[in-house]
């Protein structure tokens, strides 16, 4: 939890004083403090460290848009047609899509009541299990340093559409800018998502229009293409049923992102009010865009293209859809919104690895070193950005492997990771309600509520992830093992269970202090059976949390005198004269 939203939610306010103490001094922010705390009425003030709540719901929403639409949909694309084919890309990314919004409304409930640091790792160490949480929280970490090092992989296969001399120069550049950008101050990283999404949104509506009108014969050959893709052989589900379930991990790649949403509560404006917007309204548009762009691809563009994707690279069918309505100047530009959608999907991941570092460092008891939870005047967690920002020399080793095969396998990674988050969020929300239930509180005191959810959701999310992360790698297995593939696939469980099992053998005490009273005649366990009794403990211990007794009331979010005022003035605008304007501004900005 930050310390900016424990002074606003613990603050009470004192009685003034009935003259100012001798004590009395002024701050360097210009308000004059005495020995009895702050002057009557006055809001509390920030904490010199923390995060500072800095993102406006404009920004959240585009962050939301910015972490799912970039290379997974631009590039990740081209993979997923290769492989399965345009009707597996079609239904794979819509069941991922159905799921990834169940996923998204249960989160925001957790966030809109307990905007924290952390996240939904945070909920999961709360409401389910330390131990998990502690191994979830890194695997997360893992997942977003990762995703830096995939996207700088990424500009060097779009880079290859102008040249191929030494591209990787381009992505040390692009690291050093991102770095640059997320060490100045949180507003910073959320303008520049902003308008980098701004970019990305324009392009997919531009290519939807454009990929209508390639298709009923507004392309170079004046042909109608219709559903012909479709009819190829091999088409339209491409390696049978390992083809298919092979697109599910690119599509959670895709889509992986729009959980870091609750990352960004706690550093947003009035979350009670704002992230209950951002989650209702933002993963339509997003759903909308993927389904409609993913349609218009398997219609135009065949899976046999050549350099669709391959070990050395991979070409977006974004760019093949306006080389064939014709325009080399077109495709040059698409190139270029591409690249630039790569950067926004590294600043988006570069800062939520850090938002997530720093939130193990903050939580109680610490799961991670203490220097992680240090930030600078800005509210910027400097160490922590630099740990997460030095695992993306990944990047470098397309050097010595192709760049399509590197990025193939981090896509992977990352994709697997994106599932087990989601999987978490429905485990953690799963246990949330049961204990809302449970201790008695009325469902009106949450501040947001998918009601259509209830009480199906948490298990619905829970077992189709499952699913999913047991059958999409089967294409490395039937009918060939490839040991690299599997390991792409499946690397990410073994290392949770063994972070998991880990910090339970750290946490758990030995026998000499979890042993009670022994009863009378029973000896005492000799100390060189201390081990072995450890490891036993351990195998027999089961730290989930009581949902009876877990502490509901700590971290809920008490609006403050801004939050208020913001409030008031958001709605004065709806019922003034230019009324329909900001009606209008609000729903597209």
């Amino acid at each position: 939890m930050s310390s900016s939203h424990r002074h606003d939610a613990e603050a009470v306010p004192l009685p003034p004083s009935p003259r100012k103490s001798k004590a009395a001094s002024f701050s360097d922010d210009g308000h004059d403090h005495d020995e009895y705390g702050p002057p009557v009425g006055a809001l509390p003030l920030p904490p010199r460290e923390g995060l500072h709540r800095a993102l406006s719901a404009r920004q959240v929403s585009m962050i939301a848009i910015a972490g799912t639409i970039g290379t997974g949909l631009f590039l990740g694309t081209g993979k997923s047609l290769a492989q399965g084919g345009p009707a597996s890309m079609l239904l794979c990314y819509g069941i991922v899509g159905f799921i990834v919004y169940v996923t998204l409304l249960l989160l925001g409930e957790m966030a809109t009541q307990y905007p924290v640091a952390g996240s939904f790792n945070a909920y999961a160490t709360r409401f389910f299990s330390p131990s998990y949480g502690f191994a979830l929280s890194w695997n997360y970490w893992f997942n977003d340093a990762v995703s830096v090092a995939s996207d700088l992989t990424a500009a060097q296969l779009v880079l290859q559409y102008w040249t191929i001399w030494h591209t990787w120069v381009i992505s040390l550049i692009f690291w050093v800018f991102l770095v640059t950008v997320n060490a100045i101050h949180v507003r910073a990283y959320g303008e520049l998502e902003y308008w980098l999404s701004s970019l990305k949104v324009v392009t997919v509506i531009v290519f939807i229009i454009l990929g209508i009108a390639v298709n009923v014969g507004g392309n170079q050959q004046h042909e109608y293409i219709g559903g012909k893709n479709w009819h190829i052989p091999g088409a339209p589900f491409v390696g049978g049923f390992g083809g298919f379930a092979r697109v599910f991990v690119t599509a959670s790649f895709a889509y992986g992102g729009t959980e870091s949403l609750g990352i960004t509560a706690g550093e947003t404006k009035n979350p009670s009010r704002n992230m209950p917007r951002v989650v209702k309204f933002v993963f339509w548009r997003i759903l909308l865009f993927y389904i409609l762009s993913i349609l218009l691809m398997g219609l135009n563009v065949p899976y046999t293209y050549p350099n669709l994707s391959n070990k050395e690279t991979t070409t977006s069918p974004f760019t093949i859809v306006f080389q064939m309505a014709g325009s080399t100047v077109a495709a040059s530009f698409m190139n270029t919104v591409i690249l630039t959608s790569v950067l926004s999907a590294g600043n988006h991941a570069l800062f939520a690895g850090t938002r997530v570092l720093y939130g193990l460092a903050v939580t109680q008891p610490p799961q991670a070193p203490s220097i992680f939870a240090r930030t600078s005047r800005n509210g910027v967690p400097l160490f922590a950005l630099a740990a997460t920002s030095s695992i993306s020399i990944l990047c470098f080793g397309s050097s010595f492997i192709g760049s399509g095969a590197l990025w193939s396998w981090l896509q992977n990674i990352v994709g697997v990771s994106n599932q087990i988050a989601w999987l978490s969020i429905g485990l953690a929300s799963w246990r949330f309600r049961r204990a809302w239930i449970r201790q008695g509180r009325p469902l009106s005191e949450l501040k947001f509520r998918a009601a259509w959810t209830w009480p199906w959701g948490p298990p619905f999310v829970v077992i189709s992830v499952a699913v999913i992360i047991i059958i999409q790698g089967w294409s490395s297995v039937i009918p060939k093992f490839s040991a690299v593939d599997f390991v792409s696939f499946y690397i990410e469980i073994p290392v949770l269970i063994v972070m998991y099992v880990g910090y339970m053998l750290v946490r758990r005490p030995g026998p000499s202090s979890a042993q009670t009273a022994l009863p009378t005649g029973t000896e005492a366990v000799p100390q060189h059976r201390s081990v072995p009794r450890r490891v036993w403990n351990v195998l027999t211990y089961n730290d989930q949390v009581d949902v009876k007794t877990v502490d509901l009331r700590r971290d809920e979010y008490h609006e403050a005198a801004e939050d208020i005022a913001d409030d008031t003035q958001r709605e004065a605008k709806f019922h003034g004269r230019w009324r329909w304007f900001w009606k209008v501004y609000y729903a597209v900005v």
